[in-house]
């Protein structure tokens, strides 16, 4: 069975992010970028799949800049069989990503595909819920456990009321959670491997989408600082406070 795991380039998330001057968006000149983190664990979910016997291949897709080609790299030396690169200089939206994954996956015929449940830089939580109604296949999102089972799979999902379990029929979408599991550090060997597996370098064009932005971002801001907080000796005094700052606001 094929897998594919799209992945992103994002700011690192140790990086304190700061706001363009010009309120036009995120400084990214010389700041530290990485795969972004739920990504990492679907790589990493992948992977045990393959040291299973239950995967034979690993396709790792990211959509983006040329220096996409190092979060690919990462894949590749974590244990990822070959990457495709969709190079474009837009912002590329949700859909336009779904859109591009689903001729992907049509291209490939993954029997499973698994990607973070959203990016960090946007929080959207929205790809992976296009993609299965693009492809029309089964999703088991917020995934905290992945068992896949012959043409089925079983996906624990993190809700508000504790934890689900799904059974979906493969071909399946799983978008993962933190508690799916610990991604691996890629060893210097598998580092030096890693350079020499194949990276395809497509477009958008070539699989018939058009990347160009529905939304116009207006003004990026940073969010107002947090004001202290007040210390009160007596339950009276906490009971007026409340009254008087419920009335400010």
């Amino acid at each position: 069975m094929k897998v594919l795991v799209p992945v992103k380039r994002v700011v690192d998330y140790n990086v304190k992010v700061r706001v363009k001057s010009d309120q036009t968006g995120v400084e990214l000149a010389n700041v530290k970028m990485s795969m972004n983190p739920f990504d990492e664990i679907a790589v990493e979910e992948a992977i045990r799949l393959k040291e299973k016997g239950i995967a034979t291949e690993i396709i790792v897709v990211s959509i983006g800049v040329t220096q996409s080609t190092e979060t690919l790299r990462t894949a590749l030396a974590m244990g990822a069989d070959r990457g495709i690169l969709v190079t474009t200089d837009v912002a590329v939206e949700s859909l336009a990503v779904a859109k591009i994954l689903a001729k992907i996956a049509e291209e490939e015929q993954p029997g499973l595909i698994i990607l973070g449940k959203q990016a960090i830089d946007d929080d959207a939580n929205q790809t992976g819920q296009m993609l299965a109604g693009l492809l029309g296949w089964g999703q088991g999102t917020f995934a905290s456990k992945v068992s896949p089972d012959g043409d089925r799979v079983q996906v624990t999902r993190e809700v508000d009321g504790g934890a689900e379990t799904v059974d979906l029929k493969l071909p399946a979408i799983v978008t993962t959670d933190l508690r799916l599991n610990e991604p691996r550090y890629a060893s210097l060997p598998n580092i030096m491997k890693a350079k020499a597996k194949p990276i395809a370098q497509k477009t958008p064009a070539d699989y018939g989408v058009d990347p160009t932005p529905r939304l116009t971002i207006l003004k990026v801001i940073e969010p107002g600082k947090r004001q202290a907080g007040i210390k009160v000796k007596t339950v009276d005094e906490l009971v007026e406070k409340l009254k008087t700052i419920g009335a400010v606001q």
